[in-house]
C-alpha cells in the first residue's frame, strides 16, 4: 500500500471514491478543498491510499496556524464532517498514522478528526457536537405531517398569517442573504464569514449550492439560509435571520420551503447539520423532530495535554462574546473575517 498526498490529476478518482463511499459526504469533495484554500489561504495535506495505483483511502485536511488558538490539523476544515474514508481497518490505520506525522512534522499542537462514526478505538473523542438528519418523504404533505405539532403550527403562522414567501437563487441573492447572516451571526456574538466565502462556494459548486431567502409580502428578506445539495440529500449549512423574523416564524417556514423543494425535486434526506448540544439550534432542531446522533470528534494530541475547546459554549470566551454582539455592525463585517478563518 502506498501513502501519498493529493496532487490536481487526482481529482476525478478522488471525487469518484468519496462519491461511492457510503460515508462520504460534501465536504470531502476536492471543491470543498479548493473554495477553503481560495478563501482562507489555509495549507492543504490530502491524503491518498492506494494499491496497485487504485484508490482505496482517502483523508483531506488543512493546516490552520492561529497566535489565540493555536496549531491544528483539521479533517476537515470548516466542515461539520470529514474524516477517513477507506475500504478497510488497516488503510484507515493508515492514513491517520500518516496525518499524525504531519502534525508532529509541522509541530501542531493537535489533529483533530470531524467523523461520522468513531475512527480510532485509542484517540480519545469530544461529546459536544450532534447531527441531524432525517428521510424525506415521497410527498410533501406526508413531509408536513411527520413534523410535530407544534412547529407545524408555526409553520403554518408564516404561511398563512404572515404571508411570508420563499424565493432561490444563487448570485443574484447573494449581497441580501449576506446582510441577514452578517447580523444574525453579531447577534450570536460570533465573528462572520467573509462575503467571499459564499461567493466561491456558488461559484465552485454551480447547481449543488443555492440561496433560498424568506420574504414578507412587502419584499424584504428577513431570513436566508446556503444549502448544499450532495447525493440526495440537502444540508442547509448556512442560516440567519433578522430579529423582526422572529415574530413572523420565518426560521420555521424558511426549513419547510427547503424541505418542501427537497421533496419536490427528488431528494431523499434532509441533513439539518450539526449544532453543540444543550444550545438553541439542538433544540430547535429537537422541536422539529429530529434526532439527535452524536459525532465522534476525535484528537490526536501532540503538544497539549488536554482535547481543545475552542468552542463559544467555552466560559472563558463569555465576556468576549457578549463584548462582540455591542459592536458595530460595520466593524463586525471587517473584523470577522480575520479572526473567523482561525476558527476551522
Amino acid at each position: 500500500m502506498n501513502i501519498r498526498l493529493f496532487t490536481q490529476t487526482d481529482q476525478p478518482a478522488w471525487d469518484e471514491f468519496a462519491l461511492n463511499h457510503p460515508e462520504g459526504t460534501f465536504f470531502h469533495l476536492i471543491g470543498w478543498k479548493k473554495v477553503i484554500e481560495r478563501t482562507f489561504r489555509h495549507k492543504s495535506y490530502y491524503i491518498i491510499a492506494e494499491k496497485q495505483n487504485k484508490i482505496v483511502g482517502i483523508l483531506p485536511s488543512f493546516v490552520v496556524k492561529s497566535p489565540l488558538f493555536g496549531k491544528s490539523l483539521v479533517s476537515v476544515a470548516f466542515g461539520a464532517y470529514g474524516g477517513v474514508l477507506a475500504l478497510n481497518e488497516d488503510i484507515t490505520s493508515a492514513l491517520l498514522n500518516k496525518a499524525q506525522e504531519i502534525t508532529r512534522k509541522e509541530n501542531l499542537d493537535y489533529f483533530e478528526t470531524r467523523n461520522l462514526y468513531r475512527q480510532d478505538p485509542d484517540l480519545p473523542v469530544k461529546d459536544l457536537y450532534y447531527t441531524f438528519r432525517r428521510e424525506i418523504l415521497p410527498d410533501v404533505e406526508d413531509n408536513l405531517k411527520a413534523i410535530p405539532r407544534k412547529a407545524r403550527r408555526m409553520v403554518r403562522v408564516g404561511a398563512d398569517k404572515y404571508k411570508l414567501r420563499s424565493e432561490t437563487g444563487r448570485d443574484d441573492l447573494l449581497q441580501e442573504f449576506y446582510e441577514i447572516y452578517a447580523r444574525s451571526v453579531r447577534h450570536l456574538g460570533s465573528p462572520v464569514y467573509p462575503k467571499a466565502l459564499f461567493r466561491n462556494f456558488l461559484r465552485e459548486f454551480k447547481k449543488d449550492c443555492e440561496i433560498l431567502l424568506v420574504r414578507t409580502p412587502e419584499g424584504k428578506a428577513i431570513a436566508g439560509v446556503m444549502s448544499f445539495f450532495y447525493k440526495g440529500e440537502v444540508l442547509p449549512y448556512y442560516a440567519g435571520s433578522l430579529p423582526e423574523g422572529k415574530e413572523v416564524a420565518a426560521n420555521d417556514f424558511m426549513y419547510w420551503e427547503l424541505m418542501k423543494y427537497g421533496c419536490e425535486n427528488g431528494y431523499k434526506v434532509f441533513d439539518f447539520g450539526r449544532s453543540k448540544k444543550d444550545t438553541g439550534s439542538f433544540a430547535f432542531k429537537r422541536h422539529w423532530g429530529f434526532e439527535p446522533e452524536p459525532l465522534h470528534y476525535q484528537y490526536y494530541l501532540y503538544n497539549l495535554k488536554d482535547i481543545p475547546n475552542i468552542s463559544p459554549v467555552n466560559p472563558r470566551y463569555q465576556r468576549r462574546i457578549e463584548l462582540w454582539k455591542r459592536l458595530p455592525l460595520p466593524v463586525t463585517k471587517f473584523l470577522g473575517p480575520m479572526i473567523v478563518k482561525y476558527i476551522p
